[in-house]
C-alpha cells in the first residue's frame, strides 16, 4: 500500500512554479525560430523562381491536368516547385483540371496566387495601348508593336503587311498581348478604310486613283506638318505631275536609304530605286509610309496657286518659288 504523500508547502510549490516558467522562457526562442524557419521555407517553396524574367504568357490547354499544368509552370520558369503548385491547386479546389485560357505574368507571382489564378480562370489579360504615329513605315510599327505586345512576331507582321504600306492607319489601338499578326494587320487596314469613308467621294471625283491619293498623302506626310502648308504642296506637286516634270521630293530617300533630307548627298540623288522622284518622274511606285487624315485630306484637296517650286528652311518653314532662279535664290538664302 502506498504511503501518502506529505502535503506540499507554499515555499515548494512556488519552486515548483519557477522552475515551470523557466523551462518555458527557454522553449519559446525555440519555437520561435522553429516557426521562422518553417515561414520562410514555406515562403521560398510557393515565391517566384529568383530567375523569372516577365513579361510571359503561358497557355493551359482544354482539360490540362493539375500536375500536368504544374509541370508546364515549372518548364517555364514560373514556379520553383511542381509539387507545392499541385497541394496549393488541390487545396484550392482544383482537383481534376484547371481552367484553360492564356495566363498573362507581367512579373513574377507565387504559388499560391498562380493557383488561385487558374483555379478561378483570371487571365490578367488587360488590353494594351499602343499608339501608332502618322508617317510610320510598316517596319516603324512591326517595332512599335514589339515593344509593347509580349510575343508579338515582327517578321510575320511585316510579311503580311506586304503590299500595305500606306493603308495601316496610324491611330492609337488596343490589342491584347496575345494578339496576333494577322488580328493587328487586320484591324488596321479595316481602320484605313473606316477612317478615309468621309473622303471616298473627294477621291472619286478628283481623277486620281486611291492608290495614287494614298502615294501623295504619304510624300506630304513627311514634306510638312501642317494642313494648310500639306495642301499648297499638293497643289505644286500635282502640277509638275501635270506638266510631266520630276518631283525631286527630298522625303523619299530616308525610305530608300535611311537619309534625311539635310543628309543626302549628290550622289544619293541618283540611287537606282523605283521610289527616287529625282530619276522618275511622277509619283513613286507606291506609298513611302502610313499617312494619317491630314495628309490624305491635302492629297485630295489640294491648294492651287502659281508656284512650281519649294523649300523648308531650317526651321521649319516653307517657302514658294514661281520661277527655277527663284527657287535656287531661296535655296542659297535659307539653306546656306
Amino acid at each position: 500500500m502506498t504511503e501518502p504523500q506529505a502535503p506540499r508547502t507554499g515555499r515548494a510549490l512556488l519552486l515548483e512554479r519557477l522552475q515551470t516558467h523557466r523551462t518555458f522562457l527557454r522553449v519559446i526562442p525555440l519555437m520561435v525560430l522553429v516557426g521562422v524557419l518553417l515561414g520562410s521555407l514555406w515562403v521560398a517553396l510557393v515565391a517566384a523562381p529568383h530567375s523569372f524574367s516577365a513579361p510571359r504568357i503561358v497557355k493551359i490547354e482544354e482539360g490540362v491536368g493539375v500536375r500536368e499544368a504544374a509541370n508546364m509552370l515549372k518548364a517555364n520558369n514560373v514556379i520553383r516547385r511542381a509539387d507545392i503548385f499541385v497541394v496549393a491547386t488541390l487545396a484550392l479546389g482544383g482537383e481534376t483540371k484547371l481552367i484553360a485560357g492564356d495566363y498573362y505574368f507581367a512579373g513574377p507571382q507565387n504559388a499560391l496566387t498562380i493557383a488561385s489564378r487558374m483555379t478561378r480562370g483570371d487571365y490578367e489579360l488587360d488590353p494594351v495601348r499602343v499608339t501608332l504615329p502618322e508617317g510610320a513605315t510598316v517596319r516603324d510599327m512591326a517595332l512599335l508593336l514589339s515593344q509593347k505586345l509580349v510575343y508579338f512576331d515582327s517578321q510575320s507582321f511585316i510579311a503580311l503587311a506586304d503590299g500595305k504600306e500606306g493603308y495601316l492607319f496610324p491611330d492609337t489601338y488596343y490589342f491584347l498581348p496575345t494578339a496576333s499578326a494577322d488580328l493587328i494587320v487586320r484591324t488596321l487596314e479595316n481602320n484605313f478604310y473606316r477612317r478615309t469613308e468621309g473622303l471616298q467621294a473627294s477621291i472619286e471625283s478628283s481623277g486620281h486613283t486611291l492608290h495614287d491619293i494614298v502615294t501623295m498623302a504619304s510624300l506630304l506626310e513627311e514634306e510638312a506638318r501642317t494642313l494648310p502648308t500639306r495642301k499648297m504642296i499638293s497643289g505644286i506637286l500635282w502640277k509638275r505631275i501635270a506638266l510631266g516634270m520630276k518631283l525631286q521630293v527630298d522625303a523619299v530617300f530616308p525610305y530608300i536609304i535611311g537619309k534625311n533630307t539635310f543628309q543626302v548627298t549628290k550622289k544619293d540623288l541618283m540611287v537606282d530605286s523605283p521610289y527616287n522622284t529625282y530619276l522618275h518622274k511622277g509619283l513613286p511606285i507606291g506609298p513611302i509610309s502610313n499617312p494619317g487624315l491630314s495628309a490624305l485630306e491635302a492629297a485630295v484637296k489640294p491648294t492651287p496657286s502659281a508656284y512650281l517650286f519649294y523649300l523648308a528652311d531650317m526651321q521649319g518653314v516653307t517657302h514658294y518659288s514661281k520661277t527655277y532662279a527663284e527657287h535656287l535664290r531661296k535655296q542659297h538664302l535659307y539653306l546656306k
